[in-house]
């Protein structure tokens, strides 16, 4: 009897809500990496014809308007901060699980690419060392360390990202220096990095833009930590979208000096590693090994993370039913990890780093976000318009533009990531299909705990 009184105290209890503002806006910031546009910045150079900065611009509008849309679905689900919930319980539970089936190819990738980089990189060390047994060792560790539930902690990601960050400044100092010591100017040399009329083609722009989307992967991961935030309903929109904006900024001074250091019409001794022999250029051998090393540690944390991030994913699609249950649902009963998805997304990367670009893994995985990003603005354009007894323009114009700029981005990809991704969403949705006798009965359940949703907004 003298213990039910404590019992029945803490039974409603929920998360400690402790995190500001600008605390949300660190571990966004923290998710994506301040190194973010380093590592595709060859292949978006490549793509773009030497139009990084204006690339990465016009992809931040589309996650500025995206970042809106998902601020706002987080009001209305707090607990459960997720594309696909917010596509299922929205629109229909049908697109709902297209969205998730669309994200499970992003987490998939993200292993893949990242296998890609650091074998490549490792090369850029040791180049005695065939690529194919970097991409063995790095996703045999991958693997291993999932296996035995080894992660990396919140403070030693803050402290790595904090380590990133003055890796930036010095290449920055590095970069200026040597643009200050060289002999002359032509008159647009400086705005050749937005505009360089010899080489633009707006559809390039485009492609590149497409693939630049890679610099802004993660900020979505803002709305899953609704319930530990204080004031979530204002606080979650305003870190999403000003994360965005700090990460555009950022990225976009990087590539900036970059590309006027070195210009695209030269070309990289290694397109997948080119930002490490800009350092080379600017900071000799020893900003080379430095920024080599950050973009290794980088790679890898993101790569060990998104591989069991993919596992995860898939274990709840399994547990769910969405998947075959005896396979994606099982779990090891000793350290108790969904074994059967590490070692199959595992196996995926390795396959996948012997076939294919790190341009075109990185094509594919933004098929999958840009879906999932065209879902959460459809999402909040039917619930903060259409259903909405006050028409206002501020709850039209953000998700339309939000959905138009990433359809038109999503067209843009190169045609073999629209093969490779149609085929991953055609069997996916052929699965779906048969398994509900045409989606007739619900594959995945949105019935999730959330907040009272508000049906208002400030």
């Amino acid at each position: 009897m003298a213990g039910q009184p404590a019992e029945a105290s803490t039974r409603g209890l929920g998360l400690r809500r402790s995190l500001g503002l600008w605390g949300l806006i660190l571990y966004g910031i923290i998710i994506i990496q301040p190194v973010a546009p380093m590592s595709p910045f060859g292949v978006i150079s490549d793509a773009a014809r030497g139009h990084v900065v204006t690339a990465i611009l016009i992809a931040m509008v589309a996650m500025l308007f995206t970042a809106i849309s998902y601020g706002r679905m987080a009001r209305l689900y707090p607990s459960a901060g997720s594309a696909f919930t917010y596509v299922g319980r929205e629109l229909h539970p049908a697109l709902g699980y297209v969205t998730g089936w669309s994200m499970a190819m992003d987490y998939i990738l993200n292993p893949l690419i990242c296998t890609i980089w650091l074998s490549q990189g490792a090369r850029d060390f040791f180049p005695s060392v065939p690529y194919f047994a970097w991409a063995i060792f790095f996703v045999a560790l991958f693997v291993w360390l999932n296996l035995r539930r080894i992660e990396t902690s919140a403070r030693i990601n803050a402290l790595l990202a904090a380590g990133m960050g003055v890796v930036i400044v010095i290449f920055g100092f590095a970069a200026i220096r040597y643009l200050l010591h060289l002999p002359r100017f032509e008159p647009d040399f400086f705005t050749h990095p937005f505009y360089n009329p010899k080489t633009f083609s707006s559809s390039a722009v485009l492609h590149g833009t497409s693939i630049a989307v890679l610099t802004y992967i993660g900020f979505d991961g803002i709305s899953t930590l609704s319930e530990e935030v204080k004031n979530p309903r204002r606080n979650v929109l305003w870190a999403t979208v000003l994360v965005c904006l700090i990460t555009g900024v950022l990225a976009s001074a990087e590539v900036y000096l970059a590309q006027l250091v070195w210009p695209a019409s030269r070309s990289f001794p290694e397109v997948t590693t080119a930002f490490v022999y800009i350092s080379g250029r600017v900071g000799g051998t020893f900003l080379f090994v430095l920024v080599n090393v950050t973009l290794l540690v980088a790679n890898f944390g993101s790569g060990l993370g998104s591989l069991l991030g993919a596992a995860r994913l898939l274990f709840g699609m399994g547990r769910g039913n969405a998947l075959p249950k005896s396979f994606f649902g099982a779990v090891d009963p000793r350290n108790r990890v969904p074994r059967n998805n590490v070692l199959l997304v595992g196996a995926i990367a390795l396959v996948g780093a012997f076939t294919m670009t790190y341009a075109l893994g990185a094509e594919m995985l933004n098929f999958g976000a840009l879906i999932a990003f065209m879902g959460v603005n459809a999402a909040a354009f039917v619930r903060y318009y259409l259903r909405a007894k006050e028409k206002r323009w501020t709850h039209l114009f953000p998700p339309l533009l939000g959905f138009l700029i990433c359809l038109f981005l999503w067209l843009h990809l190169g045609w073999r990531a629209k093969l490779a991704g149609g085929i991953w969403m055609t069997a996916g949705i052929l699965y779906g299909a048969v398994k509900t006798r045409g989606f007739r009965s619900q594959l995945i359940q949105f019935d999730f705990p959330v907040d009272e949703p508000a049906e208002t907004e400030s």
